[in-house]
């Protein structure tokens, strides 16, 4: 078995224009301080790194890597949630994504597709470069205005929205192929990938690609009331990374999933910082364990009520607690009666 490696932070909530979040160096140096082993690292966020530069020169990867090194710090994978996400637009969606691209691309949908599309390819090599296999990504969404079958959805609609949603796919997942790595489709509401049913469908639209896989996140699949320990154990195969991100939901007779269109901290499903929700991550960590997860275990830090850099300091020490260091042999190995003898066990038996 594999002890799970970490803890690592994804970095994208802490970044800012004040030390120490304003460059790469000064967040390593803060997050090894708090007692992260890794960091995980926006592609579209230029205080983090030249994507440009990174997909193209090995020498501007050995920095990047040893800036963190310095500070006993790994990459455990870029973020490509942004670029992903302008992977499909809805138009309903139009206005609001324009604020994440440049200006060049905005109200231009087309154009502003194949900025994404660039992107993400430029972060397979980046990824590549760095020495990753897996990145972690959004799938964009064409459907998710349809998600309540209300007004009632034509026939065919769904299965030509997934139909699209592969044609766009299928070339950025043939590019991480060739590369080496993984994408990791963070199953999350607001995405066409949002539960296990619609990977399922994307994986049957995509052909069973090799490359399109799953960032595990137990806080959405709670807010959505999915069974996230059901969900870890039928995927497993395709799990290859995670966010340990912490939710709670207390429905009341005046809201439910849905919030009612309130701020998060009047919903009654919430983020929450690790240990203050209602995730069991004890029996995650034990799953995890158990199906020999190879990756890192990345704080996700999203909580309506906690001061950041409290939550990030309190969610290392939590997760380096929750990681099991795995056994090399069985509990019971003391009492084993030696390798196998046919006779013996045939006389056990009571066989002839």
């Amino acid at each position: 078995m594999k002890t799970i490696k970490g803890p690592a932070l994804f970095i994208a909530q802490f970044l800012g224009d004040q030390a120490p979040f304003h460059t790469l160096p000064a967040i390593a140096r803060w997050a090894s301080s708090i007692g992260y082993l890794g960091l995980q690292i926006p592609a579209n966020d230029p205080r983090c790194l030249d994507l440009e530069l990174a997909a193209e020169s090995d020498s501007y990867c050995e920095d990047v890597l040893g800036t963190l090194a310095e500070h006993g710090l790994a990459l455990t994978e870029l973020s490509t949630h942004i670029f992903g996400q302008l992977v499909a637009v809805h138009p309903a969606y139009d206005v609001l994504m324009d604020g994440l691209v440049p200006e060049h691309v905005r109200g231009a949908p087309e154009a502003r597709r194949r900025w994404a599309e660039r992107n993400m390819i430029l972060s397979a090599r980046a990824s590549r470069r760095l020495g990753l296999t897996n990145s972690v990504s959004f799938s964009g969404s064409l459907l998710w205005p349809t998600v309540y079958p209300w007004p009632q959805r034509p026939a065919g609609l769904v299965e030509d929205g997934f139909a699209e949603l592969a044609r766009r796919w299928r070339p950025i997942l043939d590019a991480y192929d060739e590369q080496g790595v993984d994408v990791c489709f963070e199953i999350h509401p607001s995405e066409d990938l949002h539960d296990g049913v619609t990977f399922e469908r994307f994986l049957d639209a995509v052909g069973g690609h090799g490359r399109a896989n799953i960032l595990f996140d137990p806080s959405h699949l709670l807010l959505q009331q999915i069974d996230y320990a059901a969900f870890l154990e039928i995927y497993a195969e395709r799990i290859k990374a995670i966010h340990v991100k912490d939710a709670e939901f207390h429905p009341n007779g005046r809201s439910g999933v849905y919030g009612g269109y309130q701020d998060w901290i009047d919903r009654p499903g919430r983020f929450r910082s690790v240990g203050d929700g209602q995730i069991d991550f004890k029996r995650i960590f034990s799953q995890l364990a158990r199906m020999d997860f190879p990756g890192w275990a990345v704080v996700e830090w999203e909580c309506a009520l906690k001061h950041a850099e409290v939550g990030a300091r309190e969610s290392a020490r939590l997760v380096k607690d929750l990681i099991i260091e795995v056994t090399q042999h069985s509990f019971d190995d003391f009492a084993g009666s030696g390798g196998r003898d046919e006779a013996r066990n045939r006389a056990i038996l009571g066989i002839a």
